[in-house]
């Protein structure tokens, strides 16, 4: 473990400080516009257009980079990110803040890829595993740190977005200094959405849904929070606890798919997050509401987490191992085209039954999902617990595109083979 930190740490730290900024002006400009009245609506409008340029990013920043090297492209994103982060505070402007975030989401997409193609140059079969869970520990602790450095400055001043601009430049310096030569970043196709729904309609379906979930969860948490009068540090600790759920529980639930039917296991997930969520709107109106929140946010954040890597997870159990990373693509994108929708749904939802209507949404989401779930299973029979692949940790907020995930190194295995032409 200590020689596959030594030969990653640079980029580590770049990933890390990259995410304190990204996850420091993901809280404060929800958090700024609540404070300020703004309609849930554009709220929503605004934390979805992160996403939506996240789409973008996937699709066409990997032409970029291949365009101009990957220093370059890595500079050149960095340098956005951090100029549109300074303008937030200059020009408070709705649309040019949702446009500010779609510029955004684009970009990180770009530098996200690049410093996981150059996590897999650095890493060989044997310690990949460790490095993806490297880089996902120090995501999410990032990201949780990012969202409590809230709490320095008032959120309405200008210091807020000069600390997380400060930390996005900073992330430059790890990288660019870096001794090893640029990552093969190479062109990955994603297999078609009707291709790779044939070999597992579950994972495509369950992705989009685990991407409605999280981007409103993550999207219009903080201005939940706000808008039933939480103060900032309450915000900031209620989303720290969602996000380090997600790290927590993914491994004990990634356990248990790997002995039962991982379906199984993705159905009493999503039922325990509406469960979660039904629970948290029944008490709104209760004087435990707020203490029952902290209490619960961090097994919604968990089981919110979950979602993702588990129908990945299942999906790679029918695909082809040499289809792997192109998979891995098609779902991300999946994930990412739900995760934009979230934000837009929820917000309406929010603005039609108050602030708690958030859990409703997602409790009805998760609803669907298991429904969905529950039909899938009686329509395919289940892998044997000895034929599915290892579940991996994932991170919702980067753009693993599976180049880094263990599961797709090396041969195909004839199994795989056999059940993706079964499911065909």
């Amino acid at each position: 473990m200590l020689q596959a930190l030594k030969s990653v740490v640079s980029l580590l730290l770049g990933a890390g400080a990259l995410t304190l900024g990204n996850g420091l002006i993901g809280i404060v400009l929800p958090v700024r516009m609540s404070l300020a009245h703004v309609p849930p609506g554009i709220v929503g409008l605004v934390m979805s257009s992160y996403y939506a340029g996240l789409v973008g990013g996937c699709l066409w920043g990997r032409g970029i980079i291949l365009r101009v090297g990957h220093i370059r492209a890595f500079a050149a994103f960095a340098a956005i990110v951090a100029a549109t982060t300074l303008v937030y505070p200059l020009w408070i402007d709705r649309p040019l803040w949702a446009l500010l975030r779609a510029v955004s989401g684009f970009c990180m997409a770009g530098l996200f890829a690049t410093i996981e193609s150059w996590l897999n140059l650095r890493s060989s079969s044997q310690t990949r595993g460790k490095i993806l869970s490297l880089y996902m520990v120090t995501s999410y602790f990032a990201s949780t740190i990012g969202q409590l450095l809230v709490n320095i400055w008032d959120v309405r001043g200008l210091e807020l977005f000069c600390l997380g601009d400060m930390l996005l430049c900073l992330s430059l310096v790890p990288v660019v200094l870096t001794h090893v030569s640029g990552p093969d970043i190479g062109r990955v196709a994603p297999l078609s959405f009707q291709k790779l729904y044939r070999i597992s309609p579950l994972g495509v379906v369950a992705s989009c849904g685990s991407g409605l979930i999280s981007g409103a969860l993550y999207g219009l948490g903080a201005a939940f929070g706000a808008g039933i009068g939480m103060s900032v540090l309450a915000i900031s600790i209620l989303m720290g606890i969602t996000t380090m759920g997600g790290l927590v529980i993914q491994w004990p639930v990634g356990h248990l798919s790997d002995k039962y039917d991982r379906r199984t296991v993705l159905l009493w997930v999503l039922v325990a997050i509406s469960t979660i969520c039904l629970a948290e709107y029944a008490m709104s109106r209760s004087p435990w509401a707020r203490v029952s929140l902290l209490l619960l946010s961090g097994f919604l954040g968990g089981g919110a987490a979950t979602v993702y890597p588990l129908a990945v997870a299942h999906a790679f159990d029918y695909v082809e191992r040499d289809q792997m990373v192109a998979a891995s693509s098609g779902m991300l994108l999946s994930w990412a085209i739900g995760a934009t929708a979230g934000p837009l749904i929820a917000s309406q939802a929010m603005a039609a039954g108050g602030g708690w209507a958030l859990f409703l949404y997602i409790a009805a989401v998760s609803g669907v999902l298991a429904a969905f779930a529950r039909y899938r299973m009686g329509r395919r029979t289940a892998l044997p617990p000895e034929a599915q692949g290892k579940f991996a940790p994932l991170g919702e907020a980067t753009v693993t595109t599976g180049t880094l995930d263990p599961r797709a190194v090396g041969a195909p295995e004839p199994w795989r083979l056999d059940h993706a032409e079964a499911a065909l």
